[in-house]
């Protein structure tokens, strides 16, 4: 019997303050990622994220604007895992990029980097070392995303 395969939907959050980005450790591990989570059934993607930055800090967190998204695979303990990370900015009242945010979660915590070094951190998916510092200096203009989703209870 095949194991079920599915593509995992991950909220992103970008959290910029003073030129330094806001990043997530997993303990033991090797590279870094942008905090944020799996998004549940019926959940909208913002709300996602800002129920993951609850959940891993304790702290409530606003969703901004849509910065771009990232098709992902990669192998993990030799099984191969697919992603859709959507990447939205964020912010916390009374962050403050001289202090990381503690973790509520014993397996990760959180550290500030500069924008310019996210190379050296190890940020994965790779591709965000990159884009994440073009889609921040993109003037806002049209949304490149857009939702079709409806409250739970409104046609389900």
């Amino acid at each position: 019997m095949s194991k079920k395969r599915h593509i995992e939907i991950i909220a992103r959050g970008v959290c910029v303050m003073g030129g330094k980005l806001l990043l997530c450790h997993a303990k033991g591990k090797w590279n870094t990622y942008l905090p944020g989570g799996h998004v549940e059934f019926k959940e909208m993607v913002r709300r996602g994220l800002e129920r993951e930055i609850l959940e891993e800090t304790g702290l409530k967190a606003k969703a901004g604007r849509f910065l771009g998204a990232v098709e992902h695979t990669f192998k993990q303990e030799g099984e191969r895992h697919c992603e859709i990370n959507l990447v939205f900015e964020f912010s916390v009242p009374g962050l403050r990029p001289d202090r990381a945010p503690k973790s509520c979660e014993d397996h990760i915590e959180f550290l500030w980097a500069p924008l310019s070094l996210l190379r050296r951190h190890a940020v994965e998916p790779a591709v965000l070392r990159r884009f994440v510092p073009r889609w921040l200096a993109e003037a806002r203009g049209a949304p490149r995303w857009t939702s079709t989703y409806a409250p739970a209870g409104a046609g389900d």
